[in-house]
Order: structure tokens, then sequence, then C-alpha cells
């Protein structure tokens, strides 16, 4: 029911990619690029501006996304509950979930869950990807939502949201804007994630099949936490590799900016981990949840 044109302005606001919108909706980028136009035209107003390969919204353009994400959410919640009516579930749900799914992804989830199931309580546990793992294994929680990318015969996997990995900077960085080569990592000071966390696993590995060991890049410190690592960034001018659903708040503010390094790029996708077998009915529920 969402509105299509809207749709694509969504998709390519959250990734501030009209590559990445493309891939995601599966059309072409002079479809999404035909599409933002269409808005453009009927609105009056510019909504996305380029800095190099580089795309940011406008004034006009961060409107239009909160009130596409509004809109969004209303189209959701409709069709939701329409499928919820005369359904009644009680009980607990223990979630353990990989740090910076807990921090950035989950709130506003768990807070629209509660709204249609308030006599279902919901417990969230977050650590990194390997803590988490060892969790669901000896049965302390009933499902976790991971970064990392590898797998164990103990569970199963499902995809929960596809993500992005991107080297960042403070937005006044002397770096800011230009365009990076791999080669070029190994003359910056970088801050990483600690060992464990699935999103320090996702980079290595992907920095690995193009020639790059981390082991010889400058790291500076390994910090906890993807705040922490946000944090330093803003005082300091090293770069680090986050999730831009980590960063969303801070590129729309415009005090940390991504940097581009050419030709490569690190996709991710968070995923379900849960015990093999059937699933009971409340965590069923819960993907369907997440499903709509």
């Amino acid at each position: 029911m969402f509105d299509y044109r809207l749709k694509v302005f969504h998709a390519a606001a959250s990734r501030l990619s009209f590559t990445k919108a493309s891939e995601e909706l599966h059309i072409s980028q002079p479809a999404v690029t035909k599409h933002i136009k269409e808005i453009e035209s009927q609105l009056g107003t510019k909504l996305f501006d380029r800095k190099g390969t580089s795309v940011y919204l406008t004034q006009s353009g961060r409107i239009l996304y909160e009130y596409a994400e509004k809109i969004r959410n209303l189209y959701r919640d409709l069709e939701f509950e329409i499928s919820q009516v005369n359904e009644q579930h009680k009980g607990k749900l223990i979630i353990g979930a990989s740090t910076s799914v807990a921090q950035y992804v989950l709130p506003e989830i768990l807070a629209k869950f509660n709204t249609y199931y308030k006599d279902i309580k919901i417990e969230l546990i977050a650590h990194n990807t390997e803590i988490i793992s060892e969790l669901l294994k000896e049965g302390k929680i009933d499902l976790g939502i991971i970064e990392g990318e590898s797998q164990s015969s103990f569970f199963d996997y499902k995809i929960f949201k596809a993500d992005e990995i991107v080297l960042t900077a403070k937005a006044n960085h002397p770096l800011a804007h230009k365009t990076l080569s791999l080669k070029d990592l190994y003359e910056l000071n970088l801050i990483f994630r600690e060992q464990g966390s699935g999103t320090l696993e996702f980079i290595q590995n992907r920095l690995k099949e193009k020639g790059i060991d981390t082991s010889e890049l400058h790291t500076v410190m390994q910090l906890g936490s993807s705040e922490s690592i946000k944090n330093y960034l803003l005082h300091s001018d090293c770069m680090a590799f986050l999730s831009i659903s980590t960063i969303l708040n801070e590129l729309k503010n415009n005090t940390l900016t991504i940097v581009d390094i050419k030709n490569f790029s690190i996709e991710r996708n968070f995923h379900f981990i849960l015990p093999k077998g059937e699933q009971s009915e409340m965590i069923k529920l819960f993907l369907r949840f997440l499903r709509n």
C-alpha cells in the first residue's frame, strides 16, 4: 500500500545511495532517479545534494524523509492491526542481540511490538555476536539477532535486514568528501571494535578478500561499542568502519560523514539465530511481526 515513489525515495534516503536503493528494490538506477525527479517536480524542491560521489539529503529531503517514515509506519500498522484482530497473546520472550542491533535497530521495533502485545514481556540482552551464540546454545535466550558472519550447525539462520558497513570520519575531517583507494587504508589511523564483535569479523573478512591484512593497518584503539567509536571520531582525525545503521542521526546532523573507497563496499545482512527445530508460537509471532 505504501506509495511506490515514496518507497523509492525512502530507500534512497535511508541508504543515502541511489545505487543501493536500486539494488534493494530490484529496479534500475535510472528508474530510481526518475522517481526522485518526479517527486522533486511535484513538490517543487530539491531533495538530494551530491558532494563528490556521496549523496546527502537537503533540508527539504530531511523533512520528506521524516514524513515518509511516518507514512510507512502507518501503513505497516494498519496492515498488521487488521491481521491481528481477535488474537490474544501472553508470555515472555528473551531476545539476545548484537550490541549495534540492540542499541540502534531494536528499540523502535520493541516499542511498537509492545503497543500491540502488552501482555508479552520482552527481555533484551545485548552482547557481541560470539556471546549471543553461546547464550542461545545454553538456552538462556529464546532467539538471537546477530551481525556476525560465522555460522554454527547448532542453529538455524534467517535474514533479518540488510545493512552496510562504511568508512566513517568526523564531518570536517581533512579527507571528508574524498574518494580513497584500499591502499590508502595503510596510511590512516583507525579505530576498530573489540575481538568477538560480528562487525569486526565481517570487516576483516571483506578486507582480506581484497588483499588487505588488518593486522598491518594502524589500529589506534579497539573499543567495545559503536557509540564509543562515534564519540572518539568526533574528537580525533581517526576513521572507523561502522554500520550505517549506527550513524544515521550523525549523517543527518552532519557531524559524521562517509568516506568513499573506490570499487569497495561492505554489505551484509543482520540474521536471526534460532534453535534448530520447531519454534515456539511466541517466536513465530515475533518473527511475523518483524516481517510486517
